[in-house]
Parts: structure tokens; C-alpha cells; sequence
């Protein structure tokens, strides 16, 4: 069940959000090791957001898994959700954090129950 949830202050009218959304979906599966079918990734764009003082491309995302978080894999997750934003939508990699969140079973909802 990971969510990738990501804001950023870019404008998205005009930008294939689609292409987005598959490409972030099945490096996270990827990466995680966890089948596509439970990966769900949110963008919002045009979010007011200041980085180091400016208001240039930048981003925030917070990504949560049940299990399959590491280092390690914190690491690529990193490498391949900034390097997808900022062939994407021009936010350099160093303008984007991302928070990782390994959540127990019982704390997160799904299908009117929990995992």
C-alpha cells in the first residue's frame, strides 16, 4: 500500500500529469518491491512553497509503506522521484524533500478496514 503523495509550487495546467502519475506508480512498485495494484501517488500542483528563500521549482513529498522501507531503498526511492520531477516538471533534485514513513499494518485503512 505505499502512497506517494507529492506538492509542488509548478503550475500543472498543460503538463501530462498522466504520464506523471504511471511513471512515479511503477518506480515506487519497483523500487519497494511491492505490487502496482496497491501504490497509489497523489500530485498536487501550484501549492504557494518557498525553498532556501525563493520561490523557483520546488517540491515536497511524503511517501508511506507497510514494511519495505530502508536506507537503502530510501536512497533510490529519493534518486527516482527527483530525477522523474525534475525531467518532468524542471524541479532540480536539490529543490524536492521527501519524508519516508514506515507505518504498522493496524495504522492505515483500506477497503473499509485496515491491512
Amino acid at each position: 500500500m505505499p502512497c506517494l503523495n507529492v506538492s509542488t509550487n509548478v503550475n500543472l495546467e498543460g503538463v501530462d500529469t498522466s504520464a506523471i502519475l504511471a511513471e512515479a506508480s511503477k518506480s515506487v512498485a519497483n523500487i519497494i518491491g511491492k505490487p502496482e495494484a496497491y501504490v497509489m501517488v497523489v500530485l498536487k500542483g501550484s501549492v504557494p512553497m518557498a525553498f532556501g528563500g525563493t520561490q523557483e521549482p520546488a517540491a515536497y513529498g511524503e511517501l508511506v509503506s507497510i514494511g519495505g522501507l530502508n536506507p537503502d531503498v530510501n536512497k533510490k526511492l529519493s534518486a527516482g522521484i527527483a530525477s522523474i520531477l525534475e525531467s518532468k516538471l524542471s524541479v532540480p533534485k536539490s529543490r524536492f524533500y521527501l519524508k519516508f514513513y514506515d507505518s504498522k499494518r493496524s495504522d492505515f485503512g483500506w477497503n473499509g478496514s485496515t491491512f
